[in-house]
């Protein structure tokens, strides 16, 4: 690379870091109260509330670095073109293709950290995510077992515990389901103990009683028990998961799915396949947003007002491409066979990169026989 390819990527990377640091402090700030309040408010630890906010951080930062690249560059070349930088750089003959070249290769640098984010760390991030959940699930001490209140996990589900002895024992319980419009069924059992069974955690009721209220006819039925085993499963977000999600899964293990992997993720061949095409597609977007930002940057004349008239214009192709990619995804997931859709808006955002800088060296040729 040349001088100035050298000194234009000095100058969009460290604008780069500066964007991509708020971007992303930004986003983990809304992931992180959304967590607190799951997790602080359930009874965790405020270890366990920084161990999911960090396993959170690759999906964010995958979805982060394209941004910040898009506005990297416009940030870049706005300062080039007050500092008449650019001026000078155009004034030597340098054509929008050759300003492009250095922005191209700083687009692919950012396109390869989020193919190793979207392809490695992402998936493997999300993976243990899961596994947190499933074993903070499986405990249940933080959702459900909380002495001497009225606790509703779910609507139409009540559960209280009068006391819980340091051996592990239920004391006082009752559980009242009311899931089901037509029969209102209400556990009352004077002990019991939480343990893990085969589907996730139950609670085995002790020496109770089952009352069947029917609404409609408003006839009670109730019948005594000496020991009785209720699932949780259902109650608690995480518990019961089987298999890993697809999204969980690496990119190599969705091209080659097993059959251990559908049986896994519940997702057939083709499903898989075409995800995988999602992911390999997404990182294009990074030097795609780039490009744009260039492109129309460069469409623009010096103004005392400044460029914000070629921001808002870069603004408006980009949230275009976004809805293309949104309309593509959407479709890619209807029908698999339509897998090639995914890499439509990298395409048609190429050819709008293009686009831009054709006419931006256009608009400067000057005619022959004009006057000087």
């Amino acid at each position: 690379m040349g001088r100035i390819d050298r000194y234009i990527l000095s100058r969009l990377t460290a604008v780069f870091g500066l964007a991509a640091l708020v971007l992303i402090l930004v986003y983990w700030i809304n992931r992180a109260v959304l967590l607190f309040d799951q997790l602080i408010a359930d009874g965790q630890t405020a270890w366990v509330f920084l161990e999911f906010t960090a396993l959170a951080l690759p999906s964010i930062v995958k979805i982060v670095l394209p941004l910040a690249a898009f506005a990297a560059t416009l940030h870049t070349v706005n300062r080039l073109s007050s500092d008449s930088e650019l001026t000078v750089l155009q004034a030597t003959g340098a054509s929008p293709w050759r300003l492009a070249r250095p922005v191209l290769a700083f687009g692919l640098v950012v396109a390869l950290l989020v193919s190793a984010l979207a392809h490695v760390l992402a998936p493997a991030s999300l993976a243990r995510l899961s596994e947190r959940e499933a074993e903070i699930a499986e405990t249940a001490t933080a959702r459900l077992l909380r002495e001497g209140e009225f606790i509703s996990p779910l609507p139409g589900i009540t559960l209280y515990i009068r006391d819980v002895t340091p051996e592990g024992e239920l004391r006082g319980l009752l559980l009242s389901d009311s899931r089901d419009a037509g029969t209102s069924i209400t556990y009352t059992a004077s002990s019991a103990y939480l343990v893990r069974g085969l589907a996730g955690p139950q609670i085995v009721m002790i020496d109770g009683i089952i009352q069947r209220l029917g609404r409609d006819d408003g006839r009670l039925a109730t019948t005594a028990f000496a020991d009785l085993a209720f699932d949780l499963g259902p109650l608690m977000a995480g518990a019961g998961t089987d298999g890993r999600r697809s999204r969980e899964v690496p990119t190599l293990e969705l091209l080659r799915a097993s059959p251990e992997t559908v049986r896994e993720t519940g997702k057939d061949a083709a499903t898989l396949f075409a995800e995988a095409q999602d992911r390999l597609a997404e990182p294009l977007l990074a030097p795609v947003a780039a490009l744009i930002a260039l492109g129309t940057m460069l469409m623009g004349q010096f103004s005392r007002f400044g460029a914000w008239r070629q921001v808002l214009v870069a603004i408006l192709l980009a949230i275009a491409v976004k809805g293309v990619e949104s309309v593509s995804v959407q479709a890619a997931r209807a029908d698999p066979a339509l897998w090639p859709l995914s890499y439509l808006p990298a395409a048609s955002g190429f050819a709008v990169g293009a686009l831009l800088l054709w006419l931006a060296g256009r608009d400067r040729r000057v005619p022959q026989g004009a006057p000087a």
